[in-house]
């Protein structure tokens, strides 16, 4: 009972900070200004996300992010597969594991650097390409290692069973492995979808053109360079309610217009999330 009454007040201190950017981005200006938002908003209104909604770069940003995203997704869940897979396997199958273990373990420990990695991405012909947000960061080990230990966990007997009926390596990983690892692939899958979502300072080194951005980079570029001078004079004639936005009401509007995606997906992730981080850490 004591740890469910402190869990419930952590959890509550967690979400205050978003409680109270909803308050603001829907309160009027002379409350906002005023400082007198607290967890529920003053002077209803909605002009900072009619803002938002007006700007076509934002849904160019966001469109930007989807494609990031989706395929960030399948090139890494691809890769982690075809590398934890063999790397499962003992030294008797697969003679060169320990040194391609020790090989992967490497970039844990070491890391090429920021300039490298970027000349290397310039070389490829890469830059302002939506591949130079993917490919650098295609393999992450931490992901590797949790697919491997949770293949580990799955019993040999079952592989050994596909082989007698004559299934090859490749049909064993699709038909055996997989199907009995979906927790283990949804735990992957949200640290791949929140990764590529928040990711904003590769989109600010690889993108020359605003247009180019993901969406965590226009909101960050936004928040740092907001100019409230973008309201044009048709826009204010248009819609007066305009006048009502602030920049500290614009800002927490864009932070929760780009945040609650994936915050939505969460939920439905949790539960195999749960088991998959259990049960990938019981085997090494």
């Amino acid at each position: 009972m004591f740890n469910f009454i402190i869990l419930t007040f952590v959890a509550f201190l967690c979400l205050l900070p978003i409680l109270n950017l909803v308050a603001v981005s829907f309160s009027s200006r002379s409350v906002v200004e005023a400082n007198q938002v607290g967890l529920w908003p003053k002077g209803f209104n909605i002009s900072a996300y009619e803002f938002i909604f007006s700007n076509s770069q934002f849904f160019k940003s966001l469109w930007v992010t989807v494609q990031r995203t989706v395929l960030g997704l399948l090139v890494e869940l691809s890769l982690t597969i075809l590398v934890a897979y063999p790397l499962s396997k003992s030294n008797k199958i697969f003679r060169l594991r320990s040194f391609y273990v020790w090989f992967f373990m490497v970039t844990m420990v070491f890391h090429g650097g920021l300039i490298p990695t970027y000349l290397v991405v310039n070389e490829l012909h890469l830059v302002n390409s939506i591949w130079a947000l993917i490919l650098p960061e295609a393999i992450v080990m931490f992901n590797v290692l949790l697919m491997l230990n949770f293949f580990r966990a799955i019993p040999r007997e079952l592989e050994e069973a596909a082989l007698m009926d004559g299934a090859g390596w490749f049909v064993t990983l699709t038909r055996v492995y997989l199907p009995l690892s979906l927790p283990s692939l949804a735990t992957i899958t949200l640290f791949v979808l929140v990764r590529h979502w928040n990711s904003w300072f590769d989109g600010l080194i690889y993108m020359n053109m605003p247009d180019q951005y993901p969406l965590m980079t226009y909101l960050q570029t936004m928040v740092l360079n907001l100019d409230l001078s973008q309201l044009s004079s048709t826009m204010l004639a248009n819609n007066p309610s305009m006048l009502e936005i602030t920049g500290r009401s614009l800002r927490a509007a864009m932070i929760l217009a780009c945040t609650l995606p994936i915050l939505l997906a969460y939920p439905f992730l949790q539960r195999f999330f749960v088991k998959g981080m259990l049960l990938g850490s019981v085997k090494g």
